[in-house]
């Protein structure tokens, strides 16, 4: 397998390019893995193990894809029904994978399980949510010597876990003309059981929400809002939302944001608070601080959004540059290839912890 050296790095070796096996679950990590997918090389006719949701059958559109039963956080059964069930259905044989690859959670561990009795080489890409350390998924994948673990922070790469540029760190913003009365998209995912009122009742004080207006509010039931409020839609449908408004208020979810940013969005970032009772923890003030950071998003807290905040995002526009840092040069483009064969058998000001991404059961919009 082909070898990277950095200056001063010990050798790295990076997935080899051609027909590989990518597994991920829906939301924040199967949108990282599909843009990691152009920098490492995936052919077109690669497979990807993931759940069905709005979000991977938009994503993975004329791709092959194995859908397996939805497995929830640290659920030790599905993932071991999942790995029988990846053993069962896939003929290693035949397919001759070159790299087994994921970006975490329970199914992509089976996979890898899976591909290593198999003798597939396989890697582990964590999160770029995992600002201060790895995932309890991470951990386990360092366990075995022989799967190639790399993390996106450089302050915290080690023996076991190689850096690699943040995903973030591919995309530039450029100005476009201010509208003065701007027309919205607030998308708050599907946090189940999470609310998320506090940004509601900030949008509301604004005076800028009106009958344009487009409310995506999960779990965060309203009556009388201003505009068409639903509780989810699919992923052709939230992106005509998002192109159709002038500015996208989102919480600061990893598959959303980079969603938006993909589609050259900038959108204005808020994030949930534990003490608010919003998520299970403050991971999203990490994404957020992120984000602001390499000013690619206009990122806010609910008591300090305004009416001057919104407007001015609508001055702004994004575009992806060049990939994450891999082989050689470190980059390449990233734009999603179509497959058709078929299946053969620094940290936030306002601080927070290492990030856990929730999941919905298929089914429902997996927009996270």
């Amino acid at each position: 397998m082909r070898q990277v050296e950095r200056e001063g790095a010990t050798p790295v070796a990076d997935p080899l390019p051609g027909r590989q096996l990518l597994a991920a679950s829906t939301g924040g990590h199967l949108a990282q893995l599909a843009k990691w997918s152009q920098a490492i090389g995936s052919a077109s006719d690669s497979l990807w193990v993931t759940f069905k949701s709005p979000q991977s059958d938009s994503l993975l559109q004329h791709r092959r894809v194995l859908y397996v039963p939805y497995v929830a956080p640290r659920d030790v059964r599905g993932a071991v029904n999942a790995l029988v069930r990846m053993m069962k259905e896939i003929d290693w044989k035949a397919e001759e994978f070159t790299a087994a690859v994921t970006t975490g959670a329970a199914v992509g561990l089976a996979a890898l399980a899976a591909a290593r009795s198999h003798h597939v080489p396989s890697f582990y890409f964590e999160s770029v949510s995992r600002v201060k350390g790895p995932s309890l998924t991470g951990k386990l994948a360092s366990l075995d010597p022989q799967i190639h673990t790399y993390c996106q922070y450089e302050h915290w790469a080690g023996r076991r876990w190689h850096y690699r540029r943040s995903l973030f760190d591919s995309y530039e913003t450029l100005p476009k003309p201010e509208v003065e009365r701007p027309r919205l998209f607030v998308t708050l995912g599907t946090i189940y059981p999470y609310r998320f009122d506090a940004l509601v009742d900030a949008i509301l004080l604004t005076g800028l929400a009106d009958s344009r207006t487009v409310w995506q509010l999960g779990t965060t039931t309203r009556r009388g809002l201003p505009g068409t409020a639903v509780s989810q839609m699919g992923a052709a449908e939230f992106e005509d939302c998002a192109r159709a408004a002038d500015v996208v208020i989102t919480h600061a979810g990893v598959g959303t944001i980079m969603h938006l940013l993909e589609m050259g969005l900038f959108p204005v970032v808020v994030p949930r608070r534990a003490k608010r009772n919003e998520h299970i923890d403050d991971h999203q003030a990490q994404i957020a601080g992120l984000l602001n950071s390499r000013a690619i998003s206009m990122v806010t807290e609910t008591d300090e959004l305004d009416r001057n905040t919104i407007i001015a995002a609508s001055a702004i526009s994004v575009r992806s540059t060049a990939g994450p840092a891999t082989r050689g040069d470190r980059s390449s483009s990233v734009q999603l290839r179509n497959a058709s064969a078929p299946l053969r058998s620094e940290t936030a000001d306002k601080g927070g912890y290492a990030a856990t991404t929730l999941h919905l059961p298929s089914g429902r919009t997996e927009i996270t």
